[in-house]
């Protein structure tokens, strides 16, 4: 039987000198969607209108720019004789990771300078950022990247894809395992899962269980690809960056447990910031512990003293 293996053009409009890539259209679209829940969800918190479109600006711009230096760091053998393709970002050769150190810092930059929660804000953005990285890898698969290693037709098609993915699947002679699926699905899994727990949890915890599942799936998956950032011949960056991030993430949770009484994330309305009544929650807990030390210190001297009359 002869299959049809042609695979999808990478270029969704060619204007002669200027052609547009699905790869950027597919990014931009996560971005647009994901900004468009967040800023929903920051209204409905009774956050002040328009502080989201502010954060996204910003949020944008690292993200992309740290996105793109951490793969070119990790490709600069090729970057460093080819300089000219460090801008050309609509081809491909983005790092998730670095899209979120980025992202990060200028979160964190924007709240300390507004005065908002950093992890109130994080809490807000989180499922929109995981859903964002389900939609993005579909630019991937537009580009035939970020895939796995060789299997056959027959295992494709004991998936039950649809015939354009395992068309697409098909590189140079050979068909590959769909990661960029595989990543896409459980990333889209993800996003439910923190819809339907940001309420139940803790102000902080939705952005860090955030980090834990994402890195968890990342790990896994990135030891099934071909193409991986590598450190040296032997790690693969993307597993030493997710390991390392469920390892901080769940220090943070324990650390945060023990020292802070937050208030669920349902419960929190309006601006949520070092000034706010909630936040003080965190900050009574700590002094009452505080007291509570230092009366128990003074009654053991007390102690002490009566011991030695």
């Amino acid at each position: 039987m002869i299959f049809s293996t042609t695979p999808l053009s990478p270029v969704a409009l060619d204007l002669g000198p200027l052609e547009i890539h699905w790869y950027g259209i597919i990014i931009a679209a996560g971005m647009l969607l994901g900004f468009y829940l967040a800023d929903r969800e920051a209204n409905r918190c009774g956050l002040p209108e328009g502080m989201f479109m502010d954060l996204m600006f910003y949020i944008i711009i690292f993200s992309i720019i740290g996105a793109r230096l951490y793969y070119v760091i990790f490709q600069w053998e090729y970057y460093g004789q080819n300089p000219i393709d460090i801008i050309m970002i609509n081809e491909g050769g983005m790092a998730i990771h670095g899209g979120l150190i980025g992202g990060a810092l200028a979160g964190f930059i924007f709240c300390r300078v507004k005065g908002y929660s950093f992890f109130r804000i994080a809490d807000i953005a989180a499922p929109s950022l995981i859903l964002g990285q389900a939609i993005g890898r579909w630019g991937n698969f537009m580009n035939q990247e970020a895939h796995g290693g060789e299997v056959t037709r027959g295992f494709l098609e004991s998936l039950r894809l649809p015939e354009f993915i395992i068309n697409q699947m098909y590189i140079d002679g050979a068909y590959y395992h769909p990661t960029f699926l595989y990543e896409s699905l459980w990333n889209l899994l993800g996003f439910v899962i923190l819809l339907m727990l940001r309420p139940k949890l803790k102000v902080w915890q939705t952005i860090l269980l955030y980090l834990i599942y994402y890195s968890a799936g990342r790990f896994f998956i990135e030891g099934m690809r071909t193409d991986s950032l590598m450190i040296g011949d032997v790690l693969r960056t993307a597993q030493v960056i997710s390991v390392l991030l469920i390892v901080l993430a769940a220090a943070v949770w324990i650390y945060r447990e023990m020292k802070y009484d937050l208030p669920k994330y349902g419960s929190v309305q309006g601006i949520y910031g070092p000034g706010s009544a909630e936040a003080s929650r965190g900050k009574r807990k700590q002094a009452g512990q505080t007291v509570k030390k230092k009366q128990g210190h003074k009654k053991g001297k007390n102690s002490k003293k009566g011991r030695q009359r």
